[in-house]
């Protein structure tokens, strides 16, 4: 199963045991963006285990406040940033910092696709 979404600030895809959110260029994730990916979440991922994907293929910023909100989602077992650019990979070990679940950094999405499974315990 997968659904796709759209909005003004980013496009997602929602699969069975994770969901990738591609943000749009130049965006910055404030609380009230936070806060329709967390309705999303509750929508599609109820008390169901969920990584949540960040595939950072354009440039934009996250306000670290974000992190410390979205890692209280009980249900969410943690967050993949995919990303091949080296900033981006940089911006994102110090975005680590303030989440407090397993976080984990990718050059492909194949691979976070990989991780997400192992941590939901699904194939």
């Amino acid at each position: 199963m997968s659904q796709s979404l759209k909005f003004d600030f980013c496009n997602l895809t929602v699969f069975d045991n994770y969901i990738i959110v591609n943000i749009k260029e130049g965006i910055n994730v404030t609380p009230d963006r936070n806060n329709t990916l967390i309705d999303i979440t509750e929508t599609y991922f109820l008390n169901k285990p969920f990584v949540y994907i960040s595939n950072r293929i354009n440039s934009y910023s996250v306000d670290p406040k974000v992190y410390l909100k979205t890692s209280k989602i009980k249900n969410l077992e943690g967050l993949a940033i995919v990303s091949s650019n080296y900033q981006a990979k940089v911006n994102a070990e110090i975005e680590k910092m303030f989440f407090k679940k397993p976080f984990e950094i990718f050059s492909e999405l194949e691979e976070a696709i990989v991780w997400a499974h192992k941590i939901t315990k699904t194939e």
